[in-house]
């Protein structure tokens, strides 16, 4: 199915009475928050969304990652809510340190362990804040990792990760990978670009974020830590369930190092059978790396990356909750 939203081939024009009638419902359902028929729960803290306007992964827990550390540095207590897609949760629960990724998600596990902060997840994101505010009543900002498309969530700032898979055939599901129209975008508070991707909406700041790290974790052993030109000769595969397997399999390659790739669906849930590999390490998005455990024979080495975002996204997004003139 995603091989026929990269164009508009006899597939997706097969499917596009149905993202016709799905296309009526979104734009119907928005309107219907708009206009107060459904009713929106605003939180007593400024909310800050970061989504996207398609289905799969485009970037956004390392711009989640980026805003929360950057606030943290300023001095908030920030707190953050998310789905938590794929994860066994029924209601709402905080993320623990210990859980398991088929518990609470892998996004949502990645987030508590490097940011330290109080993390919920649910399928009701307002229900999450509101679970998040009553456990940690100093919690200052919630930030929610996705969810663009969850009106019932008041929020202060939205803002849209796209990357070059996102628009492909720029219809709507399911013949096309859209959840809304690209003219959702004008109505965003800023579009964040994840890689070379050609999308500007005429007055929303737009942003380039660039994925950086070039020094492993092996996952048995935190404390140790390998640069490329460590791994660099050796027998090596590499893993990724992530939204694009060949951002991280090209970021590998940038740093010397030949691999032998496996790319598995967003959000993979592993098996051993799935790392049984020859050779001497698996290198892993630190996404994966929380969902490996104990599966892998080989050394497992997970690569941490960063999210650098230019202009300054986390100072736009400060001064905006301060109701200052974004610089």
């Amino acid at each position: 199915m995603i091989a026929a939203w990269q164009k508009r081939g006899p597939a997706a024009l097969a499917l596009l009475p149905l993202a016709f009638f799905f296309s009526v419902l979104v734009s119907l359902r928005r309107r219907a928050y708009r206009a107060g028929w459904l009713r929106r729960v605003r939180l007593p803290v400024p909310v800050v969304v970061v989504g996207n306007i398609a289905v799969g992964g485009a970037g956004k827990t390392p711009i989640v990652l980026a805003l929360v550390q950057a606030m943290q540095a300023a001095g908030r207590h920030p707190g953050i809510v998310s789905r938590g897609y794929r994860g066994s949760v029924e209601g709402v629960r905080e993320v623990r340190a210990d859980d398991g990724a088929e518990q609470v998600g892998d996004e949502p596990l990645l987030l508590k362990g490097r940011c330290g902060c109080p993390v919920f997840v649910g399928r009701d994101r307002a229900a999450a804040g509101a679970a998040l505010l009553a456990a940690y009543p100093d919690c200052d900002v919630i930030v929610s990792d996705d969810g663009l498309q969850h009106y019932r969530l008041a929020r202060d700032v939205e803002i849209a990760v796209i990357d070059g898979r996102m628009l492909d055939n720029h219809w709507m599901l399911p013949a096309g990978p859209l959840r809304e129209s690209p003219a959702r975008l004008a109505g965003v508070d800023a579009i964040v670009r994840n890689g070379d991707v050609a999308v500007a909406v005429h007055g929303v700041p737009t942003f380039q974020m660039t994925l950086v790290g070039d020094r492993f974790v092996r996952l048995d052993a935190p404390d140790q830590c390998a640069a490329a030109d460590d791994l660099r000769g050796a027998r090596l595969h590499a893993v990724a369930g992530i939204g694009n397997p060949r951002r991280f399999f090209d970021h590998l390659a940038a740093l010397g190092l030949a691999v032998v790739p496996h790319a598995f669906p967003d959000h993979h849930r592993y098996a051993a059978p799935d790392l049984d590999f020859q050779g001497d390490a698996i290198l892993a998005t630190e996404k994966d790396g929380v969902k490996l455990r104990g599966l892998a024979k080989l050394p497992v080495w997970v690569l941490p990356v960063e999210a650098r975002i230019e202009p300054d996204l986390a100072r736009y997004v400060m001064e905006k909750l301060d109701g200052r003139p974004p610089a």
